[in-house]
Parts: C-alpha cells; structure tokens; sequence
C-alpha cells in the first residue's frame, strides 16, 4: 500500500485498513434463477475487492451459501429432487453467470448445511449467556433489543420481519422478535442431530456462524443487498455480538441498493425479473457489470433497456479512450481518490475517459471492464 492511501471512505465512514481486509458477503439461497438484483451486490462487492487489492491489501472474502431454508426446501420438494442435489445444481448456474460477469470466486464458499456444527456451537453459548433460551427442541434468540439497535420501531421490525417469512404467531417464543438459532424439525422434514433433537438451523443463525467459524470475531466489511438490513444483518450482527462481546461486528456495512424493475423491487416473489442469463445472450458482460457499477452504490435504482445501452456506449468510449497514447499521473491519481471517496465509479470513468491511455487501461482493470474480464 502506498503511504498516502491507507484505506478508503465507505458509507460516510473512513475504512482505516493495513495489510488485510476480512469480507463477509450474505450470498444466495440457490433455489432460482439469478437476476440483476442478485448481480448487483456481487458485482459491487468484486469492485469493492479490486479496488482494496489495488492498494495491496490482501481481501479475504467469504461469501457463503444458504442451502439450508424453507424456501429451497419447497423449490426441490417441488422439482421431485433431494434438496442438496437441488442446490447443487442452482449454485452451478449461480456461478457461471457470476463468472460471465467477472466476478471472480471468493476465498471462502461455505455452505449452511456443512455448517451445522458451528450454529449448534454458537446456540450453546447463546444458552450459556442467556441470550437464548431452549423451548420445545428449539432455541430462541431474544431479540426484542435488535429493532431499536437497528434505528426501527417494533411496528417497522414486524412488518419487515413479515415480509421476510419470520414466524410471528410461534407459540413458544417469549417476544414476537425473537428468532431461531435452531429449530426443531418435523416429521420428513429436512434435519441434523443437535443436544436437542433433530433440527436444522436459522437463517441468521448460519451467517453469523459461519462468519465467525470463518473470519474470525469481527470483519471490517459485511456486505449484501440494502433489503438485507434488518430482520437478516440486525439479527447477525446482534447474535455475533452477544456471543463474542466484540462490538462492533463490522467496522463498516456495504449495503447496495435495490434494483426495481418498473417501480417495483425485482424479487423471486413478486416474478419481476431480468434475469442476467437473457441479458447476456444479446449484450458484452462487461457492458452490464458497467450498467450494474455506473451509480452511487447504496443507491436503489430501476432497470431499463436504456440503461444497458447507454452503458454499452460508454463502454465503447471508455475502450477508444484506452487505445489513446496518453500517460497521465495526475488523472491515474484522480481516479485512484474517486475510487476510494464511496467508490465513486461514475467521476472515475469520467476522469478516465477524458485522460485516456494509461489511466483508462488502469481503470478498465481495476473496475473488471475487460473484454474478456
């Protein structure tokens, strides 16, 4: 790392790093197709590597896989396949849209249901601390602080934890806020061995498990889409909190926004979908990373044709502006501080477009807008 660049400003927070920076990216649940919505954080998150990497910090990012949840358990129920085949097949189209998009593959890949040791570990010393109490082979988070820790209301917290599947109406749990760390299984139900029966982990439950089992007690960045703020980072957060007492659990969150197809959030439920498979059966991927890029990256946005052309325009100028036999040090370093100002992609291509030669080629490598990625 140079001596004069000794980290970068992330959500309006300085991001002091030295020689590692430890990344913990909420990756997919492979029960679907991906769309752009999935794209875009995993996208940004690259960006946000290469541009650490670029100062010579070595990025260890985890990005795990939830292929223990309800919804993948329907999805393959409804396929008439076993749940893990199910998952295995989905992560693999997961990965090579990823893969057609420059994204490159993570340090650390862990998978939920290789996982199980560590979430029965992280129960028992939330049991142990009572931050967790055990009620009928389930063990329950108390979670009537974390709406208030995340700035929301109790009323914001349930409706939000509604939309996201929490079971409100559970009968055992001490706090309608409160959530699983394990939860018993039914008859025919997926399930794993456990002090208190068969049962199978909760959603933040895995993520704060594996993050710690993988990471360590903190990291410096959590990572996800902005609809993952709460009931999902909240609760691992608070969960990795109270099991380590280190606080805080991420010196700073990277949070993109939402992509919305016609006003409305691109979602599996709601069936608005642009999926990347068919954006890039007529469009250069580099052309729709720099789509996905070209915006304040906490920003929600919506998602047109137009969009993916003009991006594929300025791509082309960005590449003439490249092949320009210039060798500035004063715009490489302008684009270096836009970089490391929020990741201010969109002043940095203009800088590079105007300088050209060697700052655009740097760009174009820093930001993975290669013709071949």
């Amino acid at each position: 790392m140079s001596e004069k660049h000794t980290g970068l400003r992330l959500g309006g927070s300085d991001l002091p790093v030295l020689d590692r920076a430890r990344i913990y990216c909420c990756g997919i649940t492979p029960y679907d197709v991906t769309h752009l919505g999935h794209a875009a954080t995993f996208v940004w998150t690259d960006v946000l590597t290469r541009v650490l990497g670029s100062l010579g910090v070595n990025t260890q990012l985890c990005r795990n896989v939830t292929d223990v949840d309800d919804v993948l358990f329907a999805a393959a129920q409804r396929s008439g396949s076993a749940f893990d085949a199910f998952a295995s097949v989905q992560q693999f189209r997961f990965d090579q849209d990823m893969t057609a998009l420059g994204v490159r593959e993570p340090q650390f890949a862990p998978r939920a249901r290789r996982n199980i040791g560590p979430v029965i570990r992280l129960a028992e010393a939330l049991l142990g601390s009572q931050a967790a109490y055990l009620r009928d082979g389930s063990v329950y988070f108390r979670g009537a602080r974390v709406a208030a820790d995340a700035g929301l209301s109790d009323d914001e917290a349930l409706a939000l934890a509604a939309e996201y599947g929490a079971r409100l109406d559970d009968p055992a749990k001490d706090d309608k806020l409160d959530v699983a760390i394990w939860r018993q299984s039914a008859d025919g139900e997926p399930g794993w061995p456990s002090p208190w029966g068969t049962g199978r982990p909760g959603w933040h439950a895995e993520c704060a498990a594996m993050s710690l089992s993988v990471l360590g007690l903190a990291v410096d960045v959590l990572c996800g889409g902005h609809d993952l703020r709460f009931p999902h980072h909240a609760y691992q957060i608070a969960m990795a909190e109270a099991m380590t007492g280190v606080k805080p659990f991420a010196r700073a969150r990277f949070r993109v926004g939402v992509v919305s197809l016609d006003g409305a959030k691109m979602a599996k439920s709601t069936g608005n979908l642009v999926l990347v498979s068919d954006v890039l059966a007529d469009h250069p991927p580099a052309a729709l990373r720099l789509c996905l890029i070209d915006r304040p990256w906490s920003a929600g946005w919506d998602y047109s044709v137009s969009e993916l052309d003009a991006a594929t325009a300025k791509l082309g100028r960005l590449y003439v502006a490249a092949g320009r036999r210039s060798d500035s040090d004063a715009a490489s370093a302008a684009i270096t501080d836009a970089l490391l100002d929020e990741l201010d992609v969109t002043s940095a291509l203009r800088i590079a477009e105007e300088a050209g030669g060697v700052a655009a080629r740097g760009l174009i490598a820093t930001l993975g807008l290669s013709e071949s990625n």
